[in-house]
């Protein structure tokens, strides 16, 4: 049995490092947005965008939040930038146990890049909205057609894996605050 083709249409961000002066309005942008209630605070340990900075050799690099991983990677590759070396930790999206990017402060969550996709939607992200240099740019790309793949229960996956490290209980009276302040 064949897969059916997918064709729409992709939104991505597109991050042009050479244009990032550091200045963090994207981190500000987006943590004010996901505050609750929206624009209520400005926490950037929220934000679901983190700019990488080494001013000594004024490199600055936006990084979205990805997708909660249980273990840290294997891979320890170096990457060269401007004749200085930087572990491949650095630039990775992945929320995991090595650092502390992309969690929220509270609660230990994973923070993932939505980009601002809520109810309702944002033409553009925040983040884009709040770049004034042209560092991050919003384009949609048509697909091409990929075959869809099944997909496992992320959702599962993802509240086991909180569970394993925080407790059940913990995960549960973050789920149920989470739900009252929705409602």
């Amino acid at each position: 049995m064949t897969s059916p083709i997918d064709h729409h249409r992709i939104k991505v961000i597109h991050v042009n490092a050479d244009r990032c002066t550091g200045c963090r309005s994207c981190e500000m942008a987006c943590s004010a947005f996901h505050a609750e209630p929206r624009y209520s605070s400005l926490n950037t340990a929220r934000a679901r965008i983190r700019v990488f900075v080494d001013e000594v050799n004024d490199v600055y690099l936006p990084i979205r939040g990805g997708h909660y991983t249980q273990a840290e990677c294997n891979g320890r590759n170096r990457f060269q930038i401007e004749k200085k070396a930087f572990n491949e930790c650095v630039f990775c999206r992945a929320v995991c146990s090595s650092r502390s990017w992309f969690k929220d402060p509270d609660s230990g969550l994973p923070l993932l890049c939505d980009m601002c996709e809520d109810t309702p939607p944002l033409a553009v992200p925040m983040c884009v909205q709040a770049c004034k240099f042209g560092a991050l740019t919003y384009v949609e790309l048509k697909d091409q057609g990929r075959k869809k793949m099944p997909q496992s229960d992320d959702v599962i996956t993802g509240i086991e894996a909180l569970a394993d490290r925080h407790g059940l209980q913990k995960v549960v009276e973050t789920i149920s605050k989470m739900m009252k302040s929705n409602s």
